[in-house]
């Protein structure tokens, strides 16, 4: 696909006109960076960015039982959200393996819409509908939902001053304001979630409303250092706060949920008898044999993806997401590693070139450990 066929998001001739450059991204035109990826890096850990996240699929879902659906795709309680709350949680195969992790919106009595990563997702929900017989329609809104993630700890002040119907110093966490509120005179559903492992914001817009929108967002952030990020920086961001990606943190049908540290989204005494729950009941009684961690990594060169990890050169892991850290300025990774060694502390080595480099386990995940600031 060249880039001329790529899909583009209704934010694309503002990020244009910013200097973007870009990435294919599942068919989309993602915007790489805006120069300086370590700027863009710095700003959403000190002051606030402003993100582009059209290109993350949105599937709506309407019918008496499209609440049930939810509940039965994924891993965590979903039957018991309100309206007005997201949840995120896992979807596994009847086998207990990943297909994708997600969110859902509780709109309304009997609408809902969820977000994935990729396009045959919405060929398993209409599988898991079809085989409960759930009365529920099921559309791709992707294209109809641009939004803007807007992160950092100075996210309240650049969106408060601009924000109409709703006190975004009050708005609690992963719960979401849909109706009457306004961003710089823009229609938006105001959401407290995000993907930066800092406090943030998703405003989600109509595309005709998406420069308006990005344009008041930008004016207000400029006061407080806002920047526009692409992938690069999101790539470093989420590396040090343990959040995941899709076939490079885990695969779909081969990596159980547990490995990659989601236990906490794993309802299995809810009574919601999801997809893969007898499954999972028996792979943590088992115990996985390998759970992601960090890895704190000596030197400056930064491993391939892929990395062998060993210990006393025997087989002990690989390596899923390295980077040079911009926070803790050393190489860190996340990584599989054997249960037994995930341990703070822990000594390994990583392949590296024709060698090997040392490394040790350290918190998971290692920025902001106990995850306080985006609840803050």
């Amino acid at each position: 696909m060249t880039t001329t066929e790529l899909h583009r998001t209704a934010f694309d001739a503002v990020q244009v006109e910013a200097g973007a450059t870009w990435t294919d991204w599942e068919g989309w035109a993602w915007a790489a960076d805006f120069g300086d990826a370590v700027a863009e890096h710095n700003a959403t850990r000190t002051a606030c960015n402003v993100w582009d996240e059209s290109p993350l699929r949105k599937w709506d879902m309407r019918g008496p039982d499209a609440l049930a659906l939810a509940d039965m795709l994924f891993t965590n309680d979903m039957a018991a959200i309100e309206i007005g709350q997201v949840r995120y949680g896992a979807i596994c195969d009847e086998n207990g393996k990943m297909i994708m992790d997600g969110t859902v919106f509780h709109l309304a009595e009997g609408h809902c819409f969820s977000i994935t990563s990729y396009d045959s997702d919405l060929d398993w929900y209409r599988k898991v509908a079809a085989d409960h017989g759930f009365d529920v329609e099921l559309k791709d809104v992707t294209a109809e939902m641009p939004h803007l993630q807007v992160q950092g700890p100075k996210a309240r002040e650049v969106l408060g001053p601009i924000t109409d119907g709703a006190d975004v110093g009050s708005l609690r966490y992963f719960r979401f304001i849909q109706d009457g509120v306004t961003v710089g005179g823009v229609p938006v559903l105001l959401s407290r979630t995000g993907y930066s492992g800092e406090l943030g914001f998703e405003l989600y817009c109509k595309p005709d409303d998406a420069t308006a929108l990005w344009h008041a967002v930008v004016k207000a952030g400029e006061p407080h250092g806002l920047k526009p990020i692409g992938l690069s920086a999101i790539e470093t961001l989420r590396i040090e706060s343990g959040l995941l990606f899709p076939d490079i943190d885990y695969f779909p049908r081969q990596t159980d949920p547990f490995e990659v540290r989601l236990d906490n989204v794993i309802k299995l005494d809810t009574g919601n008898d999801f997809v893969g729950r007898d499954a999972l009941r028996r792979i943590k009684g088992d115990g996985t044999p390998r759970l992601l961690t960090t890895l704190r990594i000596e030197g400056d060169e930064v491993p391939e993806y892929g990395a062998a990890v060993t210990v006393d050169g025997n087989d002990a892991g690989i390596v899923r997401s390295p980077c040079l850290s911009p926070t803790f300025n050393e190489v860190i990774a996340m990584a599989a590693i054997d249960r037994e060694l995930n341990s703070e502390g822990q000594r390994v080595q990583v392949a590296l070139g024709e060698g090997t480099v040392g490394a040790t386990v350290a918190a998971f995940p290692l920025y902001d450990t106990d995850k306080k600031r985006p609840r803050s």
